[in-house]
């Protein structure tokens, strides 16, 4: 099977499966949202979700966010993983924003990759789910099971996100990527899986593959 038959094979999958899904992090708005996706880096959602309450009620937009000491921010998160640094970036990214966009977060590329403790991928979650925009964010559980499933060769988190783009059609990037993520998290672990009793992997990924699985 080519590469592109297995995404399209693979998209009717996870279409039966997650039909409508969710943003998994808890917001109210465009700036909300990109506090929660900074939040999230090596953090669970529900991590997030449990902290980000406090957060918002005295700092639900970028003006009051810029007004706290870092410290205070870091004492609300103190519970989320690298606390010290998100905290530090999280008072310099509204900083920028009242600074640089009047306290307003755009829906332009180079304005949220230019603000502080923001990547591509976390712009990417914000354009398409914040604003419609066609992007396609690659975390690590994307990342992993797009080299499971060959339709990326796992060289790099960029390179599959080029994959990606190409063999899924741009009006599915939005939710696709969404769910490949809870597919990730609820039937295809990272370890102790076996792939070959997998709905997907049992036919998307190489036999070779499966059979270093089942060695393991």
């Amino acid at each position: 099977m080519r590469r592109a038959e297995r995404a399209e094979k693979i998209g009717r999958i996870l279409d039966l499966l997650y039909p409508t899904q969710p943003i998994p992090l808890n917001h109210g708005d465009p700036y909300t949202l990109l506090v929660a996706v900074m939040l999230s880096a090596q953090t669970t959602d529900k991590k997030v979700n449990q902290v980000t309450p406090q957060l918002f009620a005295i700092a639900d937009n970028p003006e009051k966010m810029a007004a706290l000491e870092v410290g205070e921010i870091q004492q609300i998160i103190r519970e989320i993983g690298l606390a010290p640094t998100k905290a530090r970036n999280l008072r310099k990214m509204a900083q920028q924003l009242v600074e640089r966009h009047a306290g307003q977060v755009l829906a332009d590329w180079d304005a949220l990759e230019g603000l502080a403790g923001v990547g591509h991928k976390t712009a990417s979650v914000v354009m398409a789910q914040a604003f419609g925009i066609p992007a396609f964010p690659v975390d690590t559980h994307i990342h992993r099971l797009a080299t499971r499933w060959r339709l990326s060769n796992g060289r790099s988190v960029i390179h599959t996100e080029r994959d990606l783009k190409a063999i899924f059609a741009k009006d599915t990037w939005k939710h696709r990527h969404l769910q490949i993520i809870f597919f990730g998290r609820e039937h295809c672990p990272a370890r102790n899986h076996d792939l070959a009793n997998c709905q997907i992997c049992g036919w998307a990924a190489s036999k070779k593959r499966i059979a270093q699985e089942r060695r393991r």
